[in-house]
């Protein structure tokens, strides 16, 4: 890589003004690196907390792009990308902290890659900088994907070496060239949050190119400080959603049909249990029993209207539902999609895999059932390496 290089960092925020009173002073005050010029631009996602006034005022460096709608997380940093000046994209939430060092971190590894590296995934702490929120990823065999140790103290976390070849990274803290970003299709903007990152470092592999860790680029972060403002709900449908489409549109032609049928046969699985689970909330109103009532004739249309089969009217089951509706609603362009990746492959998903084997962790009511089932077992491709935990043993619960 070139020693001098520029940088854009880019910020999206909704309604995130007293989390960006964190985030942009530690930009300023970061360590200076030789050869490096920086920019800092901000999507305001259609706030009404008077972000735009308060970085005019506080910040007047800062390049800002106001829109009065919310392009979630995936469009938002798809428009700052095309507005950047920089070489190199450097990807923050906006309820973090950057450490002093980070972009020095990244700078350094950065200037030592090979060309066939797209971009660095650096790590994420608790906003006391003492437990890990990020620093590896897996993904499981169905489009979902965990972070390996989150809440662990650091000392006990297992963070990977410098260097290290990674899947993806979390879009909260990414280094990536912008070219490269770009030229894959940058995030799937119809995700508008979740997975997005994990979809894109698949791409990123598929079309030739590598990720590696810098785990020393670190940022603290304020868990779920702006994901939460979505709701339970929208985050669930999202979840769901985005892992299908996820696994529908990447895998490769020949290994797709293989994997087909225990991806959809693990998602209607999910779906009949949480449908007979017993709902521990009051029965919804306005807006949301509106809601409920079309996913509830969208469940009859799947089920038959089979009377009393299941009750639809748990929140995960609602979630799910609402997720598949999605995942239907855009089914053509997602299929389009799968054709335009298809033809910029470059690598096979068996090489993919081979270095990052698919996981199977039990996550949802009757998923250790059916995961040891004989009709998974059977289906699971024989020629492909995967990897049983629970989920306990992948992340810091208990």
């Amino acid at each position: 890589m070139s020693r001098t290089f520029s940088l854009s960092v880019l910020v999206v925020s909704w309604n995130g003004r007293a989390h960006l009173e964190s985030l942009l002073p530690s930009l300023a005050a970061q360590q200076p690196v030789d050869g490096c010029t920086t920019e800092t631009l901000v999507l305001d996602n259609g706030s009404n907390d008077g972000t735009v006034e308060w970085i005019a005022d506080t910040h007047p460096r800062v390049r800002v792009i106001a829109r009065r709608d919310n392009l979630g997380f995936a469009g938002g940093n798809n428009l700052l990308a095309a507005e950047a000046r920089g070489d190199v994209l450097l990807l923050l939430n906006n309820d973090m902290r950057a450490e002093p060092d980070l972009v020095a971190r990244y700078a350094a590894l950065w200037r030592s890659v090979p060309g066939d590296v797209a971009g660095l995934a650096g790590a994420l702490t608790d906003w006391e900088g003492e437990r890990l929120d990020f620093g590896r990823g897996v993904m499981t065999f169905d489009g979902h994907a965990f972070g390996i140790d989150q809440g662990r103290p650091l000392e006990s976390a297992r963070l990977p070496e410098e260097g290290e070849e990674m899947l993806f990274g979390c879009g909260g803290n990414l280094w990536i060239c912008r070219r490269s970003f770009l030229e894959a299709g940058g995030f799937d903007p119809a995700y508008f949050a979740y997975f997005e990152d994990v979809d894109l470092g698949w791409r990123l592999w598929a079309g030739g190119q590598r990720l590696l860790a810098c785990p020393g680029a670190r940022a603290r972060h304020r868990q779920s400080a702006t994901s939460a403002r979505l709701g339970d709900s929208r985050r669930g449908a999202l979840f769901e959603r985005n892992a299908l489409a996820t696994a529908v549109k990447n895998y490769e032609a020949g290994l797709w049909e293989r994997m087909a049928p225990v991806v959809l046969l693990t998602f209607a699985s999910r779906l009949a249990a949480a449908g007979r689970l017993a709902a521990p909330m009051a029965a919804p109103t306005g807006r949301r029993a509106r809601l409920a009532a079309r996913l509830r004739r969208l469940a009859d249309r799947l089920t038959g209207g089979a009377e009393g089969a299941v009750e639809w009217t748990h929140p995960q089951a609602l979630a799910q539902l609402a997720g598949l509706g999605a995942f239907l609603g855009d089914v053509d362009a997602i299929a389009g999609e799968r054709l335009r990746l298809a033809a910029r492959r470059q690598r096979s998903d068996r090489e993919i895999f081979r270095r990052f084997p698919l996981w199977i962790v039990p996550t949802y009511p009757g998923d250790e059932v059916l995961f040891g089932g004989e009709a998974f077992t059977t289906w699971l491709p024989e020629e492909l390496e995967f990897r049983r935990a629970s989920l306990s043993e992948l992340l810091a619960i208990g």
